[in-house]
Order: structure tokens, then C-alpha cells, then sequence
């Protein structure tokens, strides 16, 4: 379901937005315009459906309106033209206090320059927005303590913003977001201003908090590392305009332009790449309580050699059709008790990890996500379709990793579910 639904957005900065709104959307050039009319297009014809409890990365250049668009879904900036959605609520119809009650409690942002009070301690930092939402002060200050021990502050409550370190500080500013309990976090270069290893634990600690909360998450940045490592969609946008918009790897195998190429050319898709991107979903499962002559037939109609076995939404183990048949020689009432083992790789295992396990063992691999919870299982085919551009792009001197990616490809055909 869609958590924020924009459509046909545009953005004319200049005092007569509206005399030049049609020739924006003629196709006049952003030049041509700011030639004529002294106004600058800002966003041209954006449309954009970001589902609920994901990450949603929009990125480009500086100058490619990213940080516009975003600062429009709670006007901040207002729309030369189009419609703004979040589920049922029209937010270009909310009237001052009706926008300023949506922004209070349905979206929470993060800013690149952590946008603290610096004359405010730490606590009073995190628990501000509550303070704006009229909670009373022991109830926010218990609400701000919580989400500080979050963040890793613990002890650092009466701490004041310049003493501590930039990664402290956007911490802090995250606390602050995820305080107030909105269903939606706009992080505007939240993590761009930090250095590479705090930038790479900033992120770690996202992706952790994301799959406790499930928050929806809109993510600007102008590094495609960050973008493929956080998003489960990608916006790129271009002069104001959207590029190319889909899943990670759909940008990594068929990038829209060279606007897109130039991004991806110093990409190292095994280790952006994640086992999560690598996963089959659609694979057939079955349960403890599966009737072994119901399992075979399910197998023998998709051609499948085994099935992986759940108990609820947890991976139980692998069933080999010759172990359903086995258990309906001896007329088992289910196929517990005939389930095998099954090898497992993290959804956050980077695609170089994955590779070397699949050249260590040519068994299936069930992918999980937290608690064990299954969510497919590892095709082979699809590791290496996302790795082949990298591996063709290796130097001659180097071992030929492209003999081993072939190698598993051709593995496992008829026991893989890929």
C-alpha cells in the first residue's frame, strides 16, 4: 500500500510560477526558462508512489532537486502544481493549523547539518518535538530517555550539542525523529556530513532500527554506495526532473542513460549487493503439517527437486521430493519428520560473501531475515547476472572470477529454485 502518493509535481521558483507554468510543461528547457522569464524550474511532472514501511532513496546531484522534492510532501515548499497524498489525507487541502497538526505528528526529519539547539541539552534536544506536541515534561523526558539508550547516548543526556562529535550529534538528531513517534522519516543528507566509518555505522544503525520499526523512510542523498545499500526503491533524479526510478538492481543491470551509467561506474556491486537482492520469493514452500503426497505433487508440478519446509513464517528445514516419497511409502500423516537441514545465508550478507559460499557447496541456500524468518531462497542464476558486469570489468592478472561465477550458474539448475 502506498504511504505517500505524489503526482505530477511541479516547482517554478520565481514570482509569477503560474504565467510559466504551461510552458514548463511544453518541455521548455530549465536554461531557456531562466532566460525568458528570470524564474528557475525546480521539479518537472514528478510522480512518485513510496510504499508503507520502506526505505526510499531519491538521489542525484546537487542542483537535481531531490531536497525540493522531499521538502514538498509537508510543504515546506509548495507546489507550483500537482497532488500531494499521505494514505487518505489530501495534504495540499490542509488548511494552517490542520498542516501544522500533520507535520507535528505524521512526519519526523532529519537534517544533513543535525539542526540542533545548541543552548538545549541532549535530552531536551530529543524530547523538543514532544515538547511542540504538548506532552508533559516527565512523559517526554521518560520518551526522550528511551530513544536516546536507542542511539547508543546513554550518559550523555546533560551533554550539550558542541561537545560531542558530528556521528553523536546526528544521533542525536535521529532520536529526536523517531521520538515523536510519526509514521514517516524524512532524512535529508542525514548522513552525508559524517565521515566514511561513522557514515557506514550511521547506516548500520538505520537498517537495524528499520527492521524493528518498520517506519516508512525517505532517504535523499547524492552517493549511490548509500542509495543501494539502504533503499528497497531508488529515485535518480536530473535537473529537476526523474531519470530512472526501481529497485537496486534493477538500476545496477539496466541503468536508463549515462546520467545513471556515470553513477554506477565505480560501484562495487558485490558488496552494495546483498543476498536479499539475490532472493527468490516466489519459490514454492511448504509447512510442518504438509501431507507428503500433497508436498510431491506440489514438487512434481513445478518441476522442483525439494521445497524448504516452514514452521509459521521460520525456515524449518529442506524436504527432497525422494523424502516426501519416501514418507508416503510409509504412510506419514506429515512430512516433519523427513525434513533435512537447511544451509542459510543472512538477507544482509553481501553478494561477495554469497559468492563463496556458493562455490564452497552446491546445496540450496535458504535466505532469512530476522528472528529466522524466511524470505526465499538464493538464486544462483540471479548472483550471477548481478555480479557479471564487475566480474567482466576484472583485470587479466587477477584469479578468473568469471570461470567461477559460470561455474555457479550452472551448479544447481535442477535443484535450485532459481
Amino acid at each position: 500500500m502506498a504511504k505517500i502518493e505524489v503526482q505530477g509535481i511541479y516547482k517554478i521558483f520565481g514570482p509569477r510560477p503560474q504565467q510559466w507554468l504551461e510552458a514548463a510543461r511544453a518541455g521548455m528547457s530549465r536554461d531557456e526558462l531562466l532566460q525568458r522569464s528570470r524564474h528557475t524550474l525546480g521539479l518537472r511532472d514528478i510522480s512518485l508512489s513510496i510504499e508503507e514501511g520502506s526505505i526510499h532513496v531519491i538521489m542525484g546531484l546537487s542542483g537535481s532537486g531531490k531536497s525540493t522534492l522531499i521538502r514538498h510532501f509537508n510543504r515546506l515548499i509548495e507546489p507550483t502544481a500537482g497532488t500531494i497524498r499521505v494514505e487518505d489525507i489530501d495534504v495540499m487541502a490542509l488548511g494552517t493549523r490542520e498542516l501544522e497538526r500533520f507535520r507535528q505528528q505524521k512526519m519526523s526529519m532529519v537534517f544533513q547539518r543535525f539542526g540542533l539547539f545548541p543552548h538545549r541539552s541532549v535530552l531536551d534536544n530529543i524530547a523538543y518535538g514532544l515538547k511542540v506536541q504538548g506532552v508533559e515534561r516527565k512523559e517526554r523526558e521518560r520518551r526522550a530517555m528511551h530513544w536516546l539508550e536507542v542511539v547508543g547516548l546513554s550518559g550523555y543526556e546533560k551533554q550539550y550539542p558542541h561537545q560531542l562529535s558530528g556521528g553523536m550529534q546526528q544521533r542525536v538528531g535521529l532520536a529526536r525523529a523517531l521520538a515523536t513517534d510519526a509514521e514517516i522519516l524524512l532524512m535529508d543528507e542525514a548522513f552525508s556530513a559524517l565521515d566514511p566509518l561513522i557514515r557506514r555505522e550511521m547506516q548500520d544503525q538505520l537498517l537495524q532500527l528499520q527492521s524493528q520499526l518498520n517506519k516508512t523512510i525517505v532517504f535523499i542523498t547524492h552517493d549511490l554506495d548509500e542509495a543501494l545499500r539502504l533503499g528497497n526503491r531508488i529515485a535518480i533524479l536530473k535537473g529537476g526532473e526523474l531519470v530512472q526510478e526501481g529497485t537496486p538492481e534493477e538500476i545496477l543491470l539496466a541503468p536508463a542513460d549515462d546520467y545513471v551509467q556515470a553513477f554506477l561506474q565505480d560501484v562495487n556491486r558485490s558488496k552494495v549487493l546483498n543476498a536479499a537482492h539475490a532472493c527468490n520469493k516466489s519459490v514454492l514452500s511448504l509447512t510442518t503439517r504438509t501431507h507428503p503426497a500433497h508436498g510431491v505433487e506440489l514438487m512434481a508440478k513445478q518441476g522442483l527437486k525439494f521445497s524448504p519446509v516452514l514452521d509459521g513464517k521460520r525456515l524449518y528445514g529442506v524436504l527432497t521430493r525422494e523424502a516426501a516419497e519416501r514418507a508416503v511409502r510409509e504412510g506419514a500423516r506429515d512430512i516433519s519428520r523427513h525434513v533435512e537441514n537447511m544451509a542459510t545465508v543472512p538477507a544482509s550478507a553481501g553478494l561477495d560473501e554469497v559468492l563463496g559460499r556458493l562455490l564452497r557447496s552446491s546445496e540450496p541456500l535458504a535466505v532469512t531475515g530476522t528472528n529466522d524468518e524466511f524470505l526465499g531462497v538464493l538464486s544462483r542464476s540471479k548472483v550471477v547476472e548481478l555480479i557479471r558486469p564487475a566480474l567482466l570489468e576484472q583485470e587479466q592478472g587477477e584469479p578468473p572470477l568469471s570461470e567461477s561465477a559460470e561455474a555457479v550458474g550452472g551448479g544447481l539448475t535442477q535443484r535450485s529454485a532459481a
